[in-house]
């Protein structure tokens, strides 16, 4: 490609083989171009003039006035029409044919965005705009490292304490630069230099690989902090959520081993209740057991009278008188009895009912005999009265 050349010029005379100019550019460069180059040199010229109207803050300023001589040559150098703006033909031309871009789009887009002419000061004020504009010297050194790939030419860098604003000087051909002051002797590394310092002139910085992966790393980090934040909650609600259940097995446990307090203390209750009908159970039959005793000694006694007299009316009055002690003998047992409702009758007082049904059958037959003598003796007497009557 036609590069742009800017060239530090010192006078001397040349008179043989072609013609020379001299021309003054500003107050300290001379450029010394022949008749192909003369046109550039004026056009650079003009540019130096057009940046105290443009940037007049900068104007004065060495290192300005060479990097928007720079600027003005990179547009030249895409200005194929010579009409002063570069429109989008002409960018995808540049990017094409010199740049070798095969798909431009996207820095085409870059380039122009809404405006479709640019002119110097319009590329001069895009640049001053920059990211790249503001680099410090480390970054242009990393830009080296990293995008350009040329190490070696660190320490010179470094020395010269080129910053972003000098990048424009690298962007075109400026031997004095590239082989003297850095020392860039082999001419594809100056080639390379130079259009990859035009490619971030023109459309920004390139990708930021070690910012992508910072931001990778932060990303990860945050991802990082916020499963770790979700991982907490779960695991404090988890947790919540386990000592709620606690807390109601433990309320529940506290009622059960109440609820099992209570029932011993209504065993234990219920076991002294059962001590007390016990020795109560065992008094009553003692006492019964006492008065059935003295029932039958009394009906021992009785039936030893009955049987001792011949007195029908002797032996039934003493049958009445201990059919009277068993009945009044039963009656208080079935009194014991019903004030103790569930409780069960004793062997004993099974024993004494069978004496007393026993009693009541001899009783009967008793009675029973005594009318049979009585109905006897009354029809012998019958009998007597009428063997009399016949008699007579």
């Amino acid at each position: 490609m036609d590069e742009p050349v800017v060239e530090t010029c010192r006078p001397s005379l040349f008179t043989v083989g072609r013609l020379m100019f001299q021309t003054r550019v500003s107050d300290s460069c001379f450029r010394l171009v022949d008749t192909g180059k003369l046109s550039l040199c004026l056009h650079v010229k003009l540019c130096v003039v057009d940046l105290c109207a443009i940037d007049q803050p900068l104007c004065q300023d060495e290192n300005s006035l060479l990097s928007f001589e720079a600027i003005c040559s990179i547009h030249k150098l895409m200005d194929d029409d010579a009409d002063g703006t570069v429109d989008t033909t002409e960018t995808d031309e540049f990017l094409r044919e010199d740049l070798k871009y095969h798909d431009p789009k996207d820095k085409h887009r870059s380039f122009h965005r809404a405006d479709l002419h640019i002119s110097v000061a319009d590329m001069w004020n895009a640049w001053k705009s920059s990211e790249v504009y503001n680099w410090t010297v480390q970054q242009v050194e990393d830009w080296l490292l990293v995008s350009v790939e040329l190490p070696q030419y660190s320490e010179a860098f470094r020395k010269q304490k080129l910053d972003g604003r000098a990048l424009p000087r690298l962007a075109v051909k400026n031997t004095t630069l590239t082989v003297l002051v850095l020392k860039i002797l082999d001419r594809s590394h100056s080639q390379k230099l130079q259009l990859k310092a035009l490619d971030i002139i023109l459309f920004g910085p390139p990708p930021d690989h070690q910012n992508w992966w910072k931001d990778l790393v932060l990303a990860l980090s945050v991802l990082m902090a916020l499963t770790g934040c979700w991982f907490a909650f779960v695991q404090t609600r988890k947790s919540r959520d386990d000592l709620s259940r606690l807390m109601k097995d433990l309320e529940g446990l506290q009622r059960a081993e109440q609820s099992l307090l209570d029932l011993q203390d209504k065993l234990q209750r219920a076991q002294e209740e059962q001590r007390c009908v016990q020795v109560e159970k065992v008094k009553v039959e003692e006492e019964l057991r006492n008065e059935i005793s003295s029932a039958k000694q009394e009906a021992q006694r009785l039936r030893e009278l009955r049987e001792g007299t011949e007195n029908e009316r002797s032996r039934q009055k003493y049958a009445e008188e201990e059919l009277e002690q068993v009945r009044m003998a039963l009656k208080k047992a079935e009194r014991e009895l019903e004030s103790r409702a569930h409780w069960a009758p004793p062997e004993a007082l099974q024993k004494w009912l069978q004496l007393t049904h026993e009693i009541e059958v001899q009783y009967y037959n008793i009675k029973k005999q005594s009318a049979e003598r009585q109905l006897l003796q009354a029809r012998e007497g019958g009998e007597d009265n009428n063997n009399n009557t016949h008699s007579h």
